[in-house]
């Protein structure tokens, strides 16, 4: 499969480093969810953020990506529901903080270590057709191409590694995809992380920074996301809308005013509205499991 690789990465003098990926033409004629080739950008000044996971997706898309990965013997089943649900008690119990996270980038470190990118890639691709492209909110896909029809760019915005963001923004017919940056040598991942996940405040700084990077204005910008942990994201814009969101962040978007969207009803919201934090205890159970899986491997 031929594809344009381009990342950006950028790192300032505090060390603060962005990463993010245009994709190539868009989504392919032939994606479940593409819609209508993207219009050319006649208004180079303003864009769309969008969050992924319960915001453009319905649930977490590493789980998604986890899943398809042990349906293809990547790991097992029991080694998910083990170490899903160990990393999925402790973030439920456990406060979000800088530990915490560490804990989550030394595991990631340790999981993509030897990966080929460009198998990483296309198992997305296979698993995003399989499993993901029937959860994306139709709402939300509307949205981000009423920005689009309008001659804007479309993000997306995830704490997953950048490449695989891209994927998914173009199935999606979107622009690129600003996510984490794992170091790449040969076409494999070292195992290293080039700055730190893009999760909470680290959002807000990347889409400054792309923004510095484009000529965007952020006061015509727009930002989309379901949890509260996105807040410096979405105060970061001109436009914040609140998509599906928690509980605490439907609380704050209503005490400054911001829209909010919410494409869920009754039961249905309940179930799928995963907190991003018990996000990130999924891609360390993910982990986990993998881990455990190559300690397996080696031993025979």
């Amino acid at each position: 499969m031929s594809r344009a690789r381009k990342e950006i990465v950028r790192t300032d003098a505090p060390g603060h480093t962005t990463g993010w990926a245009p994709t190539a033409e868009g989504a392919p004629a032939d994606s479940p969810a593409a819609e209508p080739p993207a219009r050319a950008v006649t208004d180079p000044s303003a864009a769309a953020f969008f969050d992924v996971d319960n915001t453009m997706m319905q649930g977490a898309s590493i789980y998604w990506v986890a899943r398809g990965l042990a349906a293809r013997n990547y790991f097992t089943t029991g080694d998910l529901l083990r170490f899903g649900w160990q990393q999925l008690r402790f973030r439920l119990l456990a406060t979000e903080n800088a530990a915490a996270m560490s804990n989550a980038k030394d595991a990631a470190l340790a999981f993509v270590e030897g990966w080929r990118v460009s198998e990483i890639e296309q198992l997305t691709e296979d698993i995003f057709d399989e499993l993901m492209a029937p959860r994306i909110w139709a709402g939300t896909r509307a949205l981000a191409q009423l920005h689009l029809d309008a001659g804007e760019r479309v993000w997306l915005i995830s704490a997953a590694p950048v490449e695989i963001g891209r994927v998914l923004a173009a199935r999606l017919g979107l622009t690129g995809a600003i996510g984490t940056v794992a170091e790449i040598r040969d076409g494999r991942y070292t195992g290293r992380l080039v700055g730190d996940l893009m999760h909470g405040p680290a959002k807000a700084e990347a889409i400054r920074r792309l923004a510095e990077s484009e000529g965007l204005d952020l006061g015509r910008c727009a930002a989309y996301s379901d949890s509260v942990n996105d807040i410096p994201m979405l105060s970061v814009v001109g436009r914040a809308v609140a998509v599906n969101p928690d509980s605490a962040l439907r609380q704050e978007a209503r005490r400054r005013g911001w829209e909010i969207r919410d494409f869920r009803t009754g039961r249905k919201a309940a179930r799928i509205a995963i907190p991003s934090t018990v996000a990130v205890g999924m891609l360390a159970g993910a982990i986990g499991a993998g881990l455990a899986v190559r300690r397996r491997r080696r031993g025979r």
